[in-house]
């Protein structure tokens, strides 16, 4: 049998680790030791160490100069002054580029919105996720303010654990959320409804806060757990 590849194993550790802290089996101050993580998965150190630095980029893992990388601490209050920016930002950002979203633009997040769809069917948190984003930009990059894109990206970067928290919740039981509300924003860029494209917006983001709130609130939070050592 041919070996995986490196970048294939570094994207199996990657989810395994990624499940165990959004399902709370690696709650928050747990340390990720590369070395320990490589012998339980049974690979070599390289694919672990991949696998963590795409944890820290996603916002589920920060590196402490004397402990290394430890799983991300997060807390409802955090989760409530996220949302309360972005629902502030991003009505603003949807209004304004319903206003000016081209039929081009439309028919970009047409299709964006296609994949999203494709990638909920599977199951596929993470691909959900990044075409819900995908289209975001693009409508949202229909007005000519370029920083108000990048604050919104950069929060998205912030809250991303707590996307999955709510993108896992609601593909688990099936709510239609996820796709429901980019659909009337294509809809809104394609009538240029500013208004619309606002409370479409405001009630997206109400909604998947609710969501990770509730599911916070039923699982033993990271903020709610001391430090622990990953398992042996």
């Amino acid at each position: 049998m041919t070996p995986a590849a490196p970048s294939l194993l570094a994207d199996q550790v990657f989810v395994t680790l990624r499940d165990m802290i959004v399902n709370g089996h690696l709650p928050g101050g747990t340390r990720l030791r590369i070395r320990q993580i490589a012998d339980e998965v049974g690979t070599s150190v390289m694919p672990v160490r991949e696998a963590i630095r795409r944890l820290e980029e996603a916002g589920l893992a920060v590196s402490s100069p004397h402990r290394g990388a430890v799983v991300r601490e997060v807390s409802k209050d955090e989760l409530l002054h996220i949302y309360d920016i972005r629902i502030l930002l991003e009505t603003d950002a949807a209004e304004r580029g319903a206003r000016d979203a081209t039929p081009q633009r439309v028919a970009l997040m047409a299709e964006q919105l296609e994949h999203l769809r494709t990638a909920a069917d599977r199951g596929d948190v993470d691909g959900t996720l990044d075409r819900d984003e995908d289209l975001l930009r693009v409508l949202y990059g229909s007005q000519p303010n370029r920083h108000l894109v990048e604050l919104v990206e950069g929060l998205w970067r912030k809250c991303r654990i707590f996307k999955i928290f709510g993108a896992k919740t609601a593909l688990a039981v099936g709510d239609d959320a996820l796709w429901a509300y980019p659909a009337r924003l294509v809809e809104a860029a394609r009538r240029q409804d500013g208004q619309e494209a606002a409370a479409a917006t405001r009630e997206s983001l109400l909604s998947a806060r609710g969501r990770i709130e509730s599911f916070m609130g039923s699982t033993q939070t990271a903020s709610d757990s001391p430090p622990v050592e990953h398992p042996a």
